[in-house]
């Protein structure tokens, strides 16, 4: 069985006609396969070449590549606050129950809340869609003054 793993074949590219042809196999060929999606090959780029363009240090990101900007934070958790706190699960918004619940849990404050809990509801659902809205307002936010839509 040892012997059958140990021969070795000689498969000079995918575009030879036969790959058991012995001429193919004898003198290796460079083949390029090209077609309409395949781009032309680009060099790529290496860091170490271009570190000494930027004074010896390597450029990452841009240098304001957070962008910051208290505009989309103030008006996300506004966007979030707003329609959370509309009563729609059983007269209570979420706002209320998320916010109730800490303080029913902060009633036995030594003692962390149990897994079944209603807490740990409210409290993903209600930080899952501040999260949302804030990413979707940075996105909309500096994609409009970025001009890319």
């Amino acid at each position: 069985m040892a012997a059958t793993f140990a021969s070795s074949s000689a498969v000079t590219g995918l575009g030879s006609s036969s790959l058991s042809s012995p001429s193919r196999a004898s003198s290796p060929k460079k083949i390029c396969l090209s077609s309409g999606f395949v781009k032309s090959p680009v060099a790529a780029r290496s860091p170490l070449r271009l570190a000494g363009t930027h004074g010896g240090k390597f450029m990452c990101f841009e240098r304001d590549w957070l962008r910051k900007d208290l505009n989309v934070i103030g008006f996300g958790l506004i966007g979030w606050l707003a329609p959370s706190s509309i009563p729609a699960i059983g007269g209570k918004s979420l706002s209320g129950l998320f916010f109730e619940s800490i303080g029913t849990e902060l009633a036995h404050f030594p003692t962390p809340p149990p897994l079944t809990s209603q807490f740990w509801l409210w409290l993903v659902t209600w930080h899952l869609g501040l999260f949302i809205c804030l990413t979707l307002g940075q996105i909309g936010f500096k994609g409009r003054t970025d001009e890319y839509f």
